[in-house]
Formats: C-alpha cells, structure tokens, sequence
C-alpha cells in the first residue's frame, strides 16, 4: 500500500461537480493498493486488513506538522493537533515507470480488491483516533482541489 500525504490547508474533492469529501488544516492522503498487498507471489492471501490498519496507525502518528512554537518543522501529527484527514483511492500510484513512456498498472490491485482495502485504511484512521476522515468516491473520475501547506508532501508504504 502506498500513501502519499500531502500537508494541506484545505483540500475537497468534486464528483460530477458535487463535492463528496472536504477538510480544512491537515492531511490529503492518495492511497494507493498494489497486488501484493492483497496477495503474495504464489497467490497466497496475505493479512491485508493489517496491512492497512499499520498504515492508518503511522498517518494518523506521523509527525508532520511544525511545533507550535515554529521551531520543529516536523514535530506534531493528525492527533496530536486534532486535524482532519481527506483519504482519495488513486490506483496510478501503483504504476510501474521505469521503462517506456507508458505507463502500466499492472501492480495495482484490481478494484473489487482495492476497495475493501481503502475503505479498511478509512476505518482505521476513525479507530485511531481521528474526529474528521472524509473520503472520495472510489473508483470515480474525480476532481481534487487543495491548498498545500509548506509545500509538504511525504510518502509512505505499507
């Protein structure tokens, strides 16, 4: 699984011109969830619910937001600050570059896999902790709007 945070002020996102997920200060998240995360190399199911539940953990944790004071840049998390996070399923992050000028997503999992995984993370997230976790809409075109804090933007994987 991979999450890319992106520290913002604000972030929404708009489906058909209708917004399904907005926050103010904290975390958009782009999570991503590859075939191993759901199966190994001889088609073994692995524990893919704690796979995303780890990662949830170290979001909702990750210390990314500066001291209130201004001298750690990196000091506080989500939950120290009791920030909102706005999660969007984003497949290409799986996509495999390192040859050719295509792109191929052949390690993304497939979505009847990728769904339950994304909405597990959501889920997670809420347990943590967190008081605000919107979402998009998987599997939908959508359109993300966000107002960058920093710039900050961080990976992660899982």
């Amino acid at each position: 699984m991979i999450a890319l945070l992106q520290r913002v002020e604000q972030a929404e996102v708009r489906v058909g011109g209708e917004v399904v997920g907005a926050i103010g200060r904290g975390l958009l998240v782009f999570l991503g969830v590859e075939k191993s995360d759901v199966e190994n190399a001889e088609g073994e199911k692995t524990n893919a619910e704690a796979k995303a539940r780890r990662l949830a953990g170290r979001v909702a944790h990750y210390r990314c937001f500066p001291s209130e004071d201004g001298s750690k840049p990196m000091d506080k998390s989500l939950l120290d600050l009791g920030l909102a996070v706005l999660v969007v399923s984003q497949f290409t992050l799986c996509a495999q570059t390192n040859k050719g000028r295509r792109p191929s997503f052949d390690p993304a999992a497939p979505p009847d896999q990728a769904k339950p995984l994304y909405e597990s993370f959501k889920q997670a997230l809420m347990q943590e902790g967190l008081g605000q976790v919107e979402g998009g809409l998987f599997g939908a075109m959508m359109k993300v709007s966000l107002v960058n804090d920093g710039p900050v933007t961080l990976w992660l994987q899982g």
